[in-house]
């Protein structure tokens, strides 16, 4: 195993195994942790043909423990939402919102590393990338912020009284639109401020075929 997925799996799995020992909901959990039970099995078998830059494994890391912290508590009851709301004066724990940021986010630079990697986007003949480039991160964000609110609707239809806990709308109408918002702003802000550093993080990468060079 390469070192930096090794020491990213060391550093993730104490936080998983603490976040599997007794969640305010069990199949909370498994539905809020189950996209990093399925994001770092394929980190670890595409390791070799396409390495992930330094700077994504870190996105990704920092995500995981997001979503794993969530599926422990339930983004509602998250402790340190509490301590926010509390000091703020907000109406509701806005964990939650963290979570959605993030999830614009770090899939931007993850989209933004694949195209610029893997298609005709990554160059139009001066160096830079294509002035598409932006647009499509942003668009492939927000569709897959879209889509996970559909899949949040259909666990609610079908989990019943675990509804609410995924959810956890804690009584805001505007609960979806806002998530996508800050999934929307999410993914612009890792554009806006990490783009020339992913440049940097990918320049030990060879476009190509996705091996780390020299």
């Amino acid at each position: 195993m390469e070192k930096r997925v090794l020491w990213f799996c060391i550093l993730l799995v104490p936080v998983l195994a603490w976040s599997a020992v007794g969640p305010h909901d069990r199949l909370t959990w498994w539905l809020e942790v189950a996209p990093v039970l399925i994001g770092v099995p394929l980190i670890v078998a595409c390791q070799r043909r396409f390495p992930l830059s330094t700077l994504l494994l870190v996105l990704v890391w920092l995500h995981s423990v997001v979503l794993i912290v969530g599926g422990h508590y339930t983004y509602a009851l998250v402790p340190a939402g509490e301590w926010a709301r509390e000091w703020f004066g907000w109406t509701r724990n806005n964990y939650d919102k963290l979570g959605h940021f993030a999830q614009g986010f770090v899939p931007a630079i993850l989209t933004r590393e694949i195209l610029l990697r893997t298609s005709p986007l990554r160059e139009r003949g001066d160096g830079r990338p294509s002035r598409w480039l932006g647009f499509l991160v942003v668009s492939v964000c927000l569709a897959f912020s879209a889509f996970y609110e559909l899949i949040e609707w259909g666990v609610a239809e079908l989990s019943g009284e675990a509804a609410e806990s995924f959810l956890g709308t804690q009584g805001y109408v505007w609960d979806t639109q806002s998530d996508m918002g800050w999934a929307l702003g999410g993914a612009l802000a890792a554009l806006a401020l990490l783009s020339r550093v992913h440049d940097r993080s990918m320049a030990g990468l060879t476009h190509g075929n996705g091996s780390r060079s020299g």
